[in-house]
């Protein structure tokens, strides 16, 4: 039996050529794939890092937001207990009689109601009738006006809780 060795030593050839293109071409797709998992990685590293910055961003906002709505709060307060303030003081003086409050009456249907008024420059009505507020009357207009007070600060603290809000 004549083996023929050239055509074993042939098909050697041809398989060792097969099997190194074979490994060649293994190797090949590993670098890819080792490329590929290097900028798979450093993607998700830039993502994690603008993910970090936008999330500084937000808590920065989040923070002047929260600083305006701390001073908008102080400004309210401060509007709020100096009307307050004021309003005590108005009812303290009508109660000790230092303040009176009167109005106008027609000259016609007020005859005999005259209150005097009071000598100095500064008032602007001339020769006008004025009838006295009994006290009671008094405090309850500066109540009303009290309530009124405090309901126009709320709505003012209000919109600039929404225009803070909106900016």
């Amino acid at each position: 039996m004549n083996v023929p060795w050239r055509l074993i030593g042939v098909v050697l050839l041809v398989l060792a050529g097969f099997g190194s293109a074979w490994q060649f071409q293994d190797w090949r797709y590993g670098r890819q794939l080792a490329e590929q998992a290097k900028l798979n990685g450093e993607t998700l590293n830039q993502l994690a890092t603008a993910g970090t910055e936008a999330q500084k961003a937000e808590q920065a906002k989040r923070l002047a937001l929260e600083q305006k709505l701390a001073a908008s709060e102080q400004t309210h307060y401060r509007k709020l207990s100096d009307a307050q303030r004021n309003q005590d003081r108005l009812r303290d003086r009508l109660a000790t009689a230092d303040l009176r409050l009167s109005i106008l009456v027609d000259a016609d249907s007020a005859s005999g109601c005259d209150v005097p008024k009071a000598t100095g420059t500064g008032g602007v009505d001339h020769a006008t009738v004025r009838a006295r507020l009994d006290p009671a009357h008094a405090q309850r207009i500066v109540a009303i006006t009290d309530a009124g007070d405090r309901g126009l600060i709320a709505l003012q603290a209000c919109q600039s809780y929404i225009r803070t809000l909106s900016n």
